[in-house]
């Protein structure tokens, strides 16, 4: 069904949780119903109504925005599970030994794995995220190369041939992606098809891959393929969904690394 259709037959109030939804990507379930003077109970009727009929994702103490096609912008992604992405980001950077080449690739939770890396010393990194560059080119010990390519004006991402070419110059120790969405079968998805090409790049040029992703993946849909979890080395997230997921990392020889939920309400 889609979100067109969904809204004809939705509530003004669940409209208007949709629209602010588009506006911030995430919103918690107290946080709605103070805003609209009801009861925590109602919005969670409400939300699990528009999560039913495709239009928003249910993700621990709230929601976010849901969209087989497009990703939210840049600003409503960075608040996201922001608490489980600083986490996954120490852990993540915690693997990453002084002295070695990294790739970074575009993503909010790379972006933390790079705040994470401050204060280490000999590394060669090498990114197409402006906002990854722009966090490590301060440091005297952190050499920054940065892909030439196409700039992304939505959320400083350099994309394209182009970008993907300079990645293929390198033979990275570690590289560090990020995903828009994880399929229930292992493939790891995202919208862009210019992004894809930089991510294959990255992950074909490098001899350690380090997937980083928030459990809301789980749940999200996106039409490009960038590959399937056989091809990560180790996974860090803060939750695995499901049983049936992590016997898919385990049968594939993923190493899982979980840091661990955010505490809420279990009702939430």
């Amino acid at each position: 069904m889609s979100d067109e259709r969904s809204l004809r037959i939705l509530s003004r109030r669940q409209q208007d949780i949709t629209a602010l939804l588009r506006e911030t990507g995430r919103l918690g379930v107290e946080e709605l119903a103070a805003r609209f003077t009801v009861t925590p109970q109602t919005i969670r009727r409400d939300l699990n109504e528009l999560a039913e009929a495709r239009v928003i994702t249910r993700v621990h103490g709230g929601a976010i925005i849901a969209s087989g096609v497009e990703n939210l912008a840049y600003e409503a992604r960075k608040q996201v599970a922001r608490s489980a992405k600083r986490r996954i980001g120490e852990a993540a950077a915690a693997l990453i030994q002084d002295d070695t080449s990294v790739f970074l690739n575009l993503g909010t939770t790379t972006e933390e794995v790079a705040r994470a890396m401050a204060g280490r010393s000999g590394l060669l990194v090498v990114t197409n995220n402006m906002n990854v560059a722009m966090e490590l080119y301060r440091y005297d010990a952190i050499q920054v190369v940065v892909a030439g390519g196409t700039l992304r004006h939505s959320d400083g991402g350099i994309v394209g041939r182009l970008a993907a070419d300079a990645f293929r110059q390198f033979k990275a120790d570690v590289a560090v992606i990020g995903t828009s969405a994880i399929d229930g079968d292992g493939a790891l998805l995202d919208y862009d098809l210019r992004e894809v090409q930089v991510s294959r790049a990255i992950i074909e040029n490098a001899r350690r891959v380090v997937l980083v992703t928030d459990s809301s993946k789980f749940t999200r849909r996106a039409p490009v393929r960038i590959a399937r979890l056989e091809e990560i080395d180790v996974l860090v997230t803060d939750r695995l969904p499901n049983p049936e997921l992590a016997a898919l990392c385990r049968n594939a020889g993923v190493e899982v690394i979980e840091t661990g939920p955010d505490e809420v309400d279990p009702q939430a």
